[in-house]
């Protein structure tokens, strides 16, 4: 396996052909100073020494030399040993709620993006455990299969808004099936699930598929995000509030955290159940309950070693480099008789 351990330094090449032209420019701007002083062939002979072939073979090796230069100190590898590494962790579903009701601001800036925020911090803390998301509103889908990638994962999470489901509602049982699936088929009692949600659940029993869930060894935690006294869905329009959500009769939506929904969820999950504020999310609590989870053995296999190869150009550079400071930009009289640069006596 081959990669470049500091491939930004790659800019630097954009130096060599920047160079060659400020190089001919000069060697033009020289042959017109040249051309006005006299006739080029007089004003050679009263230069005899200087050798233009010379100048020009030093300059292309500082060239070639900074080039190679570059290339070492990005420092090509080459992964020299595949090697089976064990981890230890626990698997873990997060089932996300993205109905219109978590836009309410209840919770700063509004729930989902506080819920967002609290599983970005959630994956700087996993280490070894498997990941995954489910989003969910009227229907459940499969945001991120489950991953020890927690970079790809945080990409993942940037993208997910209100508007990745069309159908709205919150079907919390169809997520926690959902999640379910996602687990494969493997046994034992390393496995959980954290629904993140306001609790108003209207699309089908979410409290049987807990039970469903703990039948199968998977606990069910709940995060309820939001206020139980409520607060308005507001409408913005290019990042600028333009009112709130209203029903068909006309008057302003106010959703509330259903709780009680919640904590029989986290009951029948046989998890925690706890309320999001905007001091403290709950995520802490809730990663006490996975790490308490039994750990299950993973294997993967990776590149573990890389060779540096940086040497094979640095050393050559810094010849490259030594050389040129030895060659004498005048003629010499052996080299002359040579010829070695195409110079005319």
């Amino acid at each position: 396996m081959f990669r470049l351990q500091n491939i930004h330094y790659l800019y630097g090449l954009l130096a060599i052909p920047a160079l060659l032209i400020i190089y001919l420019l000069m060697r033009q701007w020289r042959k017109k100073a040249i051309h006005s002083f006299g006739d080029q062939k007089i004003v050679e002979q009263l230069m005899p020494d200087v050798s233009t072939a010379k100048t020009t073979f030093k300059f292309l090796m500082i060239l070639l030399s900074l080039t190679l230069a570059i290339i070492g100190i990005v420092n090509p590898q080459i992964g020299s040993k595949l090697q089976e590494v064990k981890r230890k962790g626990a698997d873990v579903m997060i089932a996300l709620d993205v109905s219109n009701s978590m836009k309410a601001e209840d919770l700063s800036p509004n729930r989902l993006e506080r819920a967002k925020q609290a599983i970005a911090k959630l994956l700087d803390k996993l280490e070894g455990d498997r990941i995954g998301i489910v989003v969910f509103a009227g229907e459940a889908y499969i945001q991120l299969p489950i991953t020890t990638d927690y970079g790809a994962a945080k990409l993942f999470l940037e993208t997910i808004d209100t508007d990745v489901i069309p159908t709205q509602g919150t079907a919390i049982g169809a997520a926690i099936r959902m999640s379910m699936e996602s687990f494969g088929q493997d046994q034992g009692k390393n496995k959980a699930i954290i629904v993140i949600t306001d609790g108003e659940n209207h699309e089908d029993d979410a409290v049987k598929a807990a039970q469903e869930a703990v039948d199968k060894g998977i606990s069910v935690n709940v995060i309820g995000m939001g206020s139980p006294d409520g607060s308005p869905i507001p409408i913005r329009k290019n990042g600028t509030q333009i009112g709130f959500k209203k029903d068909k009769e006309g008057n302003t939506v106010v959703t509330k955290l259903d709780e009680q929904m919640c904590q029989e969820i986290a009951s029948a999950g046989n998890g925690a159940y706890v309320h999001a504020s905007n001091s403290e999310t709950g995520l802490n609590s809730i990663l006490d309950e996975v790490n308490k989870l039994e750990k299950k053995n993973f294997e993967s296999k990776m590149y573990s070693d890389y060779d540096d190869k940086f040497y094979y150009f640095l050393i050559p550079a810094l010849l490259l480099m030594i050389i040129e400071l030895f060659i004498n930009e005048k003629k010499s009289k052996w080299v002359e008789q040579l010829n070695l640069f195409g110079d005319k006596k």
